[in-house]
């Protein structure tokens, strides 16, 4: 029988290449987007609308998924955005907006669905962060924040759920080739004074896009994770990333002296 498995915003991204994936490997693929009519005739798995900045949306979720599968094994949440820009620059409305999507919004999901885990005594939660959930980086301090603040959650989460037979991982991608940048929210209000670091980043941030990966390689981690039985927490994907699997006590200062001696290279 095939395993039924729930995907938040798999209309692009990461999200449309993992749940291409499953779906070609034999899943039971159900995905999600805020507007799925604009792209559920264009993949072949079924996708459903939720909002995850509608708590009406997420509350219906269950009830709608358990009428069309019956039954879900794994949930996968991969929705979210980006707001990149300078913290100071950065209004604390944007910010708040960046947690209630990528930190509330996929709370919300994961609660909406456990009680159902719970009483069917399996489950799967897979949770695609992000390498800036473990390190940050300039010009993104309310992402790192939400995917900072993912990590910490769903680590408790893992040992709340052991015993009724739930696994939590969480997947963590460097830098990929998606359109992450393109769907972005950025200030409008640019403060004089960091200029010369804005140029700075602006100058790595191209290097870094430049130089990122086929993201397929993160579709084929998460297929690797759903087909492990017990997985491990911490999944980290991508160039320069496995430092931090024996470096975690003091990674950040390593990383992030390497940060900065780049953007003073720029």
């Amino acid at each position: 029988m095939k395993q039924k498995i729930l995907i938040t915003g798999a209309s692009s991204g990461f999200g449309l290449l993992i749940a291409n994936e499953l779906h070609r490997k034999g899943y039971n693929v159900i995905g999600t987007s805020r507007n799925p009519e604009k792209s559920g005739s264009k993949v072949p798995f079924k996708m459903i609308a939720l909002d995850l900045d509608s708590e009406q949306s997420i509350n219906t979720l269950p009830d709608r998924i358990f009428k069309e599968v019956g039954q879900l094994d794994m949930l996968i949440n991969n929705a979210g955005f980006l707001v990149s820009g300078i913290a100071e620059e950065t209004p604390i409305e944007l910010g708040r907006q960046q947690l209630e999507t990528n930190f509330w919004g996929t709370i919300k999901v994961t609660n909406a669905v456990l009680p159902y885990f719970r009483k069917q005594k399996f489950g799967k939660i897979i949770t695609v962060g992000s390498i800036i959930g473990l390190v940050s980086f300039p010009n993104a301090a309310y992402y790192a924040a939400s995917k900072h603040a993912l990590e910490g959650y769903f680590k408790a989460l893992r040992y709340e759920l052991s015993e009724f037979n739930i696994s939590v991982a969480m997947i963590e991608p460097s830098a990929f080739k998606t359109n992450i940048m393109d769907n972005s929210s950025t200030p409008l209000n640019k403060i004089e004074d960091y200029n010369p670091l804005r140029r700075k980043i602006e100058k790595f941030t191209n290097a870094l896009v430049t130089q990122a990966e086929d993201p397929s390689i993160v579709a084929s981690k998460v297929l690797k994770v759903v087909e492990t039985d017990k997985p491990k927490f911490r999944n980290i994907v991508g160039k320069g990333t496995s430092v931090l699997i024996n470096l975690q006590h003091f990674a950040y200062g390593v990383l992030e002296k390497n940060v900065l001696n780049q953007l003073n290279k720029s």
